[in-house]
C-alpha cells in the first residue's frame, strides 16, 4: 500500500516537472492564422469607424483616438513622424533620447515620452516634467525585459511623481506579468511583444519570447480582466498583421519596419546603385549602443541588427494604404467599429496564408 502511494506520488511529481518545462499548447503568430469572414450588413469601408475612446482607471483619462503608434525607435518615432499622424488622430512614441526642449508644448495626447529604468531616466522625466507639464500626460517606461521586479518598483514611483499621467509599460508576453504591472505597479497600458520586431534578435541571442498572436491574446486576456489595456508592439509586416492584432484583442498597434524608410522617419540615407536607402536598426543593435552609449558594455552583447531600407518617400501613402486593409478587414467581418473587431473576429489555422507565385 505504502508503495503505491509512493510511486503515484512519483508519477504526479514526473507529470507536474513535464508539464513546468515543456508546455503543451500550440503558440501562434500572424502568419499562423486567417481571420474567417462573415455576413457582414456594411455597404462601404467608409462606415467603419477606426476612432476609439478609452478610458483608463489609474490615471482617470479619457482618449480618443486612432489606436496605432509609431514606436519609440529613433528612425521611427520623431518629430516629423508626429506631425504626420497626428493629422490622422495617431500616435507618436518619441524615442529615448529626444532632448526635453524639443518636446510640443500644447499636445498633450497624440505623443508619448518615452523613458528607461535607469536614474538618469527618472531625472530627465522629473525635468522635463517640471518644464513642460503637458508632454508628460502619457509616459512609457521601456525596457526590453519586462520581468525584473525594479520594473515595477519604478512605475510605482513615476506613478507617485504624474499621478495624472497614462502610463505605459513592458515588454511582456505572458498573462502573470500583464497582471503585475496592472495591479501593483498601477500601469494602465501593458507593452507586449519580446523578439517578434524585424530589427530584433532577442530570440536568437536568449532563447526567450511567444509566437506574437498567443502573446497579444494571453495578454489582451488577463489586462482586460483588471481594467487595463494591451498594446501589440512587434511582429507586424502588413495592414493584415495590424487586423490581426486587434482581432486578438490588442487595443493599440505598435508599429516600427512599417513607417521607417519614409521622409519623416530618421536614419541616415546611403545611395547604393542609384537607389537611395535609409539605415534603420533595432534600439538594441550595435548601431544604436556606439549611437547613444559609446558602444556595447561587455557583461552584454548585441541584440538587435541593422538593415537598409529603400526610401519610401511620405508617410501618408503608407497610412492610408494601412487604415484602408484595416477597414476593409472590417467589412469582411461585420465589425462597424475597430473597438467591436474582436468580438467578430474567429481565427483559422492554416499553412499558407498567401500566394507567392509571383513574390
Amino acid at each position: 500500500m505504502e508503495c503505491t502511494k509512493i510511486n503515484n506520488y512519483l508519477k504526479t511529481l514526473l507529470i507536474y516537472f513535464y508539464k513546468m518545462k515543456i508546455e503543451q499548447d500550440l503558440k501562434l503568430d500572424f502568419s499562423d492564422v486567417l481571420i474567417r469572414p462573415k455576413r457582414s450588413t456594411l455597404e462601404s469601408r467608409k462606415d467603419v469607424e477606426l476612432q476609439r475612446e478609452f478610458k483608463f482607471p489609474h490615471s482617470n483619462q479619457v482618449i480618443k483616438c486612432v489606436p496605432i503608434i509609431a514606436s519609440n525607435m529613433d528612425t521611427v518615432g520623431t518629430i516629423d513622424m508626429y506631425n504626420s499622424l497626428k493629422g490622422f488622430n495617431m500616435l507618436t512614441c518619441f524615442h529615448k533620447f529626444m532632448n526635453i526642449d524639443d518636446y510640443p508644448q500644447n499636445d498633450t495626447n497624440n505623443y508619448i515620452v518615452s523613458i528607461g529604468i535607469r536614474d538618469e531616466d527618472y531625472t530627465k522625466l522629473y525635468n522635463l516634467y517640471q518644464r513642460n507639464r503637458s508632454a508628460c500626460n502619457i509616459v512609457c517606461v521601456d525596457i526590453a525585459n519586462g520581468y525584473i521586479k525594479r520594473l515595477v518598483d519604478f512605475c510605482l514611483k513615476v506613478r507617485e511623481l504624474i499621478p495624472h499621467c497614462i502610463l505605459i509599460a513592458g515588454n511582456v508576453v505572458t498573462r502573470e506579468m500583464t497582471e503585475e504591472l496592472i495591479l501593483n505597479g498601477k500601469v494602465d497600458i501593458v507593452k507586449v511583444g519580446i523578439g517578434s520586431g524585424s530589427v530584433c534578435t532577442t530570440r536568437l541571442q536568449t532563447g526567450v519570447g511567444m509566437p506574437q498572436l498567443s502573446a497579444v491574446i494571453e495578454c489582451a486576456d488577463a489586462a482586460h480582466g483588471c481594467d487595463g489595456h494591451i498594446i501589440s508592439d512587434g511582429g507586424i509586416t502588413c495592414p493584415g498583421d495590424c487586423a490581426k492584432a486587434f482581432g486578438a484583442g490588442a487595443d493599440f498597434v505598435m508599429l516600427g519596419s512599417i513607417l521607417a524608410g519614409h521622409d519623416e522617419s530618421g536614419g541616415v540615407i546611403e545611395e547604393i546603385d542609384g537607389e537611395k536607402y535609409k539605415v534603420f536598426y533595432g534600439m538594441s543593435s550595435d548601431t544604436a549602443m556606439d549611437k547613444h552609449y559609446g558602444g556595447v558594455n561587455k557583461y552584454r552583447s548585441s541584440e538587435g541588427k541593422t538593415v537598409k531600407i529603400k526610401c519610401k518617400g511620405r508617410v501618408e501613402n503608407t497610412i492610408l494604404d494601412l487604415l484602408g486593409g484595416i477597414r476593409s478587414t472590417c467589412t469582411y467581418v461585420n465589425s462597424r467599429k475597430i473597438k467591436d473587431l474582436s468580438k467578430c473576429t474567429t481565427f483559422l489555422r492554416v499553412n499558407n496564408q498567401v500566394n507567392k507565385i509571383y513574390g
